[in-house]
């Protein structure tokens, strides 16, 4: 386990790392590999364990009535999953957390998180104050989709979102998460249509 990375986590900010190791033991942490499209977590199980990204990235796919799917969000490396639904007890998933490419996950059992241990330590203390914070930071990155998907037009959906990606990068240049068919299923589209409208904005650039 490569504590020094969980130090630059936003889970164990502010957490030493012999604390994070203690912690890891007493949340009983298990690392486990999947590869591209293997299925973390299956639509329709309740979970009790949250997963913390240590390399690759995972996304939240929601299937719909009519076979198709839609991305409903996104982990990186260093991002947890899986949390508001383990805090519910008996909650089903709505979708399934899918590896999106070769990926090493953390899990961590959430009722040991939230019952802090008989020595009070600051630190598990600190995990939960963490927990929160990423929580709420998700909610608003929901609200941001939601922003995003509102658009009638394709192009606005794709503006909008290049927009919020520019903000948080602090820059016109930068990387997204997505390629073209996870893009498209974020945003709701069809990837044919979201690729004409790709091909029109970058003639209208040239």
């Amino acid at each position: 386990m490569d504590t020094n990375f969980l130090m630059h986590t936003r889970l164990f900010r502010g957490i030493r790392e012999q604390e994070a190791a203690h912690l890891i033991e007493c949340l009983g942490g298990q690392e486990q590999s999947f590869e591209k499209g293997e299925v973390i977590f299956h639509a329709g199980s309740p979970i009790t364990r949250i997963g913390l990204v240590l390399s690759g990235s995972v996304n939240m796919v929601v299937p719909l009535y009519w076979g198709a799917s839609r991305i409903f969000g996104h982990m990186a490396a260093g991002e947890i999953f899986g949390e508001n639904y383990a805090a519910v007890p008996g909650k089903e998933l709505v979708g399934d957390i899918v590896a999106a490419q070769s990926s090493r996950i953390l899990f961590l059992d959430l009722r040991k998180v939230y019952t802090v241990c008989s020595h009070g330590c600051p630190f598990h203390h600190r995990l939960i104050e963490n927990l929160l914070q990423i929580s709420a930071q998700k909610n608003l990155q929901l609200a941001e989709r939601m922003l995003h998907t509102s658009s009638r037009t394709i192009r606005d959906r794709v503006l909008s979102y290049l927009s919020a990606q520019s903000r948080e990068h602090g820059s016109a240049h930068f990387t997204i998460p997505f390629d073209r068919q996870q893009l498209a299923d974020y945003l709701g589209v069809e990837r044919s249509a979201l690729s004409a409208e790709l091909g029109k904005m970058k003639s209208s650039r040239d």
